[in-house]
């Protein structure tokens, strides 16, 4: 998979992008990730990318001049055609099946926004999706694009060191991830519990899976709507959720 990214700010991606998982996808030839900067395909001396709002109103808006010759020239660099993505409060909010989405696509152009945004141009004529990764204001798109490549990198065939890691993880499968403990089996006073000593494994995964529901009801109520449940579960749930209420 190929990821170009437009940013007016190139150096915010050099840490996240130097370690950890997504720097072992890149060596792997798993992911490849460009940085190209807008200010690059400017014609005036002073690569200017901003100007004031038609009518008026505070802050600078990104002109749609260079981002569309960005774009279209980092297009041109190879094959396929690779599908736009501006990174803005206003898009469809980053899920796990969004992920999933994008992860499939071969080539993946963001756009990070910055100032008081891109000329409504770019999002009309330019860009072929929007996503947000909250609802909460950032200083620019380059922290979306960073927590988009991150996830989009996971999904990638052989990145992780087990695909069971992307199966069990929270939202995967919608529901939040059940508890992890590792050695010693006993900390401070506080033991492990006692059926993760078991070695009982199709007993492991029933209460894994129990307690992955309880802590969805109790943490993330609204997931449950989307899960795929049996009529036990669902109950299990409702249980879990007034317990908490009457506590």
């Amino acid at each position: 998979m190929r990821i170009d990214i437009l940013s007016l700010f190139p150096g915010m991606f050099a840490g996240p992008f130097d370690a950890s998982i997504i720097a072992r996808a890149r060596e792997s030839g798993a992911v490849e990730i460009a940085i190209h900067n807008p200010r690059d395909y400017t014609e005036d001396k002073h690569h200017v990318v901003d100007d004031y709002a038609y009518g008026g109103g505070p802050g600078m808006v990104m002109k749609p001049e260079p981002i569309f010759d960005c774009v279209d020239a980092v297009q041109a660099m190879t094959e396929p055609r690779a599908k736009v993505v501006l990174l803005t409060p206003q898009g469809r909010l980053l899920t796990h099946e969004v992920v999933a989405e994008l992860a499939a696509e071969p080539r993946l152009i963001l756009i990070c926004g910055h100032y008081e945004g891109v000329d409504e141009r770019v999002r009309e004529h330019l860009c072929e999706d929007e996503i947000s990764i909250g609802d909460y204001v950032l200083s620019g798109g380059e922290p979306a694009a960073i927590v988009l490549v991150d996830a989009v990198t996971r999904q990638q065939p052989g990145v992780l060191g087990s695909e069971l890691s992307l199966e069990e993880e929270s939202h995967a499968q919608g529901l939040l991830e059940y508890p992890q403990y590792t050695r010693p089996a006993e900390y401070r006073g506080h033991a492990i519990p006692d059926i993760l000593l078991s070695g009982h494994h199709a007993e492991i995964a029933k209460w894994r899976r129990r307690q992955s529901i309880i802590r969805t009801a109790r943490r993330r109520p609204d997931l449950l709507a989307k899960a795929d449940l049996t009529d036990e579960e669902r109950q299990l749930a409702t249980d879990a959720a007034h317990a908490i209420n009457d506590e």
